[in-house]
């Protein structure tokens, strides 16, 4: 979510490292439509009202929001792992794993539809993320000055008791401005993007998470339904009593809570709950349960108490990285399936048949390797190798951001040994150079870009066909 050029669309294409189908940037307002970007096998738009007809996409309860909205909802596949979804694009903020709202260091204004959009998220500021996006374009004391107005905004728009957490960066793949807060941006992008990986890890727990607030909700719910229910006369006076019980409704809340301690932040907002219940026939409404009701204490207290160690036991453990060294999984779900034709990923068009065995024995990076090597010997490697720390104080220097230093690592480290060779370390600068040229970094290492002392040997391939 956020205002028009905010960096919405960079910051998608920044997380799964390629274009996507109808994405568009520029100053202006570019985006008119809605868009779920997800995995598929082919790459390609889907109409809304295709998309609401389809039983594998989760856009089946659109369908009441007519043409007005599906003809400008759509979604973007693409053969991507990594893939995200941008926008609110579907069903109710209680169903969105992590909403992005995303400001521009140089505007903080809220437009009307912004602020709107706030009310519907309103309830759930414990998935919302606020990203102070394009950081490195303003100075120490004006992103001082930037942070306390957007902080006091959002204070005004969002009554928590604690403010939210905002996130300083400059999110996009290319080269930072050099700033004295330099660090501060490749801190905040570290937390944010290992917030959002952690998203497939909790998924088990946040979805517990949501029963047992649903749970609660329509306890809450059920209560008042009984109450409204009993009071109800039989047969004369109706009409009166109904709307004297919603003009009372206040009252039969606090009644509610001290007679079956149902906690007041369970209940829904009374205005809201007074307008729906106008349209009501409470005539219509079911009879109270104590059983029903013992049967959801005891879910909430014991059933899914049992289910905390289950679902802890199953969190896999993440394997930490050599101590010093870039870490390679930084971005692991977002590693592309499918990047642009570049030096990186295939060979020139016309070389695929005729060329086989040469492209095993020739390394594109030999040409330029005594350039990488005058590098790499400046660093003082130790028996031919420099540790993670040192190549690391190199790599920063690029101006890239962390997380794509972290994919350069992984693959340019091709032994995982934690250091660098000099064939690796020219590998690495040759991934850095291409991707400072614009191109995409590929998901794992093509052939001809593997050094030549870290391929298998003809003899070995040969004893493994025998």
């Amino acid at each position: 979510m956020g205002q028009y050029s905010t960096g919405k669309t960079t910051f998608i294409k920044y997380l799964i490292e390629q274009d996507f189908p109808g994405s568009r940037v520029g100053p202006e307002p570019t985006t008119d439509c809605f868009t779920a970007i997800m995995h598929g096998e082919t790459e390609g738009i889907i109409p809304g009202n295709a998309l609401t007809m389809d039983p594998k996409k989760p856009f089946r309860n659109l369908d009441p929001f007519g043409n007005a909205f599906l003809n400008r909802f759509q979604c973007a596949q693409l053969p991507n792992q990594g893939t995200t979804s941008r926008r609110c694009c579907g069903g109710s903020p209680s169903a969105w794993t992590r909403i992005i709202l995303l400001f521009d260091a140089h505007k903080l204004d809220f437009s009307d539809e912004l602020t709107r959009a706030f009310a519907a998220v309103r309830g759930h500021e414990d998935k919302l993320r606020v990203v102070l996006n394009k950081a490195d374009r303003v100075d120490s004391q004006q992103l001082m000055r930037v942070y306390g107005a957007l902080m006091w905004s959002l204070g005004k728009v969002f009554p928590t008791p604690e403010v939210l957490r905002v996130y300083v960066g400059s999110f996009w793949s290319e080269p930072r401005r050099t700033c004295d807060h330099y660090q501060l941006l490749e801190a905040e992008e570290e937390d944010l993007l290992a917030d959002i990986r952690n998203l497939p890890r909790n998924a088990a727990v946040r979805k517990l998470n949501d029963l047992v607030k649903r749970a609660r909700l329509v306890r809450a719910h059920a209560h008042i339904i009984g109450y409204l229910k009993q009071e109800m006369p039989t047969i004369f006076c109706k009409e009166s009593k109904k709307h004297n019980l919603i003009y009372q409704l206040p009252v039969i809340f606090t009644k509610i809570q001290q007679q079956h301690r149902v906690p007041a932040g369970d209940f829904p907002d009374c205005t809201k709950m007074q307008e729906r219940l106008l349209g009501q026939d409470f005539s219509k409404f079911k009879v109270f349960k104590p059983s029903l009701m013992a049967s959801m204490d005891k879910l909430l207290s014991t059933d899914i108490a049992k289910l905390m160690p289950l679902l802890q036991k199953q969190e896999p453990k993440r394997k930490k990285p050599p101590p010093g060294v870039l870490d390679g999984e930084f971005l692991g779900t977002f590693r592309p399936e499918h990047f642009q034709r570049h030096p990186f990923k295939e060979r020139p068009p016309g070389d695929d048949e005729g060329h086989e065995k040469d492209a095993g024995d020739a390394w594109v990076v030999e040409r330029l390797k005594p350039k990488y090597d005058e590098i790499f010997f400046s660093l003082c490697p130790r028996d031919g190798k420099v540790s993670g720390t040192k190549a690391k104080e190199w790599m920063v220097n690029t101006h890239l951001p962390s997380s794509v230093l972290a994919q350069v690592w992984r693959l340019a480290d091709v032994d995982c040994d934690g250091m660098l060779d000099n064939e690796e370390f020219a590998l690495a600068v040759h991934l850095i150079e291409g991707k400072l040229e614009g191109h995409w970094l590929p998901r794992e290492l093509p052939p001809h870009l593997v050094p030549p002392s870290k391929r298998p040997c003809e003899s070995e391939d040969d004893e493994e066909e025998d």
